[in-house]
């Protein structure tokens, strides 16, 4: 897919399509002499760009272009092919051939706004010093059953993907694909998302197609120096790159981000050998019941993120071979998690005290509140509205109280609960579900909180951090003394 042009969400080739086809309806409005000329000229456009578009992969979003151009090419080159056979020029009565121009019109004009709606999302480019690295790893538990499945020798096996300070590639190199190591994996993990929730997967078809701002395996940044590390928990359903455009802004400010995909649990999940593991957990409906299938699912999930952690510690003391062998910090470690992966990252910090600060992004935290959280705590949370949950504030709260260490709670004005992934990149505007900050505030906002957070709590860097979060939202800060 060549590169999307910014504001319009098509490509060059689509942009080529789409003037071909208005011309087409122009034309018909012309006078006699140019019109023959406007009508070749369109059609010269148009024609080259849907060939290449239907080879390449043509979008769904251009279907109701060319079939406009389709219903506007006859009146458009009547004059043509008239002249040909001799015949006199004739055209229809204006008020008879404005419906049909206006109705080409609508369906050519359907393709962009579609496209706007659903786009191929385009990730911000990091603002940081280090261009980012990616890197996909598989690990597993031996000595962790699964507890999805009946087998006895089946054991805990998670998907990691890693984004870490990198060198600057050469020009051209080929980004990272988005949600998927190959395109196979990524409509398959783009697909399964969209079954999750209703949608037609054709719907979201500009998913696979992103490129983002990472470009595999490229080697890390030069020097010595051993970088923190933040582990990532996607929601329910969530799968590892559903926070890509947050995890290239840490990694270019020189963080390792280890986001994980917890199978049965995440949308789809394709391992080495090529299996794909669907979800297995579903809303009952019941929210009691909910919150306690929430409860053990949560545990599974805090136990996937001290697996990793240990991992890491081994990558980085050289136990494991890879590209961020002898570069990673496991003095340095923030847990984090959206939605139920936010929940996650509260009780793996209270399991794992080798984690130093939490961020829990807009999760309802689920299970037991003891032992209280000794590490620094952000929480960031949508706007609270009446369809809140009325019980996840005054839970929230409680949590952050019982800590033994500073808590913050951040609630971003305009946020919805999807503005704290990727899906304001390629969802539809609509502030319900993806909040009204835009497809370019949305992810700002969110790694600026974050990245100041993780600054002042894991590198101690001096500032007044209450300060800096208050700029983004209003802030509740919750000191160890506050609730004795």
């Amino acid at each position: 897919m060549t590169e999307i042009i910014a504001g319009l969400y098509v490509s060059p080739l689509e942009l080529l399509a789409l003037l071909g086809a208005v011309a087409l309806v122009v034309a018909r409005w012309l006078p006699p002499v140019a019109r023959p000329r406007v009508a070749i000229a369109a059609g010269a456009v148009l024609a080259p760009s849907a060939v290449v578009l239907s080879v390449t992969g043509i979008r769904w979003q251009m279907l109701p272009v060319l079939a406009g151009a389709a219903v506007a090419s006859p009146s458009a080159f009547s004059p043509l092919l008239r002249r040909r056979t001799g015949r006199p020029a004739r055209r229809a009565r204006r008020w008879l051939a404005l419906p049909g121009s206006v109705a080409c019109a609508g369906l050519i004009a359907t393709g962009p706004v579609a496209a706007w709606a659903f786009p191929v999302p385009v990730f911000p480019e990091p603002s940081g010093r280090f261009a980012v690295g990616t890197h996909v790893v598989q690990w597993t538990d031996p000595r962790r059953p699964e507890s999805f499945t009946a087998d006895p020798r089946d054991r805990r096996t998670v998907v990691v993907q890693l984004w870490y300070p990198a060198q600057k590639s050469p020009a051209g190199a080929r980004r990272a694909q988005y949600s998927g190591r190959t395109e196979h994996e990524a409509r398959t993990v783009s697909d399964a998302l969209a079954r999750q929730v209703g949608l037609p997967g054709f719907l979201v078809d500009g998913v696979p197609r992103a490129r983002t701002r990472s470009v595999f395996d490229a080697p890390v940044a030069g020097g010595s120096e051993r970088f923190p590390i933040v582990l990532f928990s996607p929601g329910s359903g969530g799968v590892r790159t559903q926070n890509t455009a947050w995890a290239e802004e840490l990694a270019s400010h020189g963080y390792v981000v280890a986001a994980l995909d917890h199978p049965y649990d995440s949308a789809a999940v394709v391992l080495d050998d090529g299996r794909t593991i669907h979800t297995e957990i579903a809303s009952t409906g019941d929210r009691d019941e909910d919150g306690e299938l929430a409860v053990g699912w949560t545990a599974v999930r805090a136990a996937d993120l001290s697996l990793v952690l240990t991992q890491l510690d081994r990558l980085g003391r050289g136990e494991i071979t890879g590209p961020l062998t002898g570069r990673l910090d496991t003095g340095r470690v923030a847990v984090t998690g959206h939605s139920m992966g936010g929940a996650a990252a509260l009780q793996a910090a209270r399991q794992d005290r080798r984690f130093d600060a939490v961020i829990d992004l807009d999760g309802y935290p689920h299970g037991p509140t003891s032992p209280h959280l000794h590490q620094p705590t952000l929480a960031l949370t949508q706007a609270v509205t009446s369809g809140t949950d009325p019980r996840y504030i005054p839970r929230l709260t409680e949590v952050l109280e019982l800590g033994t260490a500073t808590g913050y709670r951040l609630t971003i004005p305009g946020a919805a609960h999807l503005t704290f992934m990727d899906g304001p990149l390629y969802l539809p505007p609509v502030p319900s579900i993806v909040g009204s900050l835009g497809r370019t505030e949305s992810p700002r906002v969110v790694a600026a909180a974050t990245l100041a957070f993780l600054d002042a709590t894991l590198r101690h860097r001096p500032g007044d951090l209450a300060g800096v979060l208050s700029a983004y939202g209003d802030l509740s800060i919750h000191r160890p003394d506050d609730s004795r």
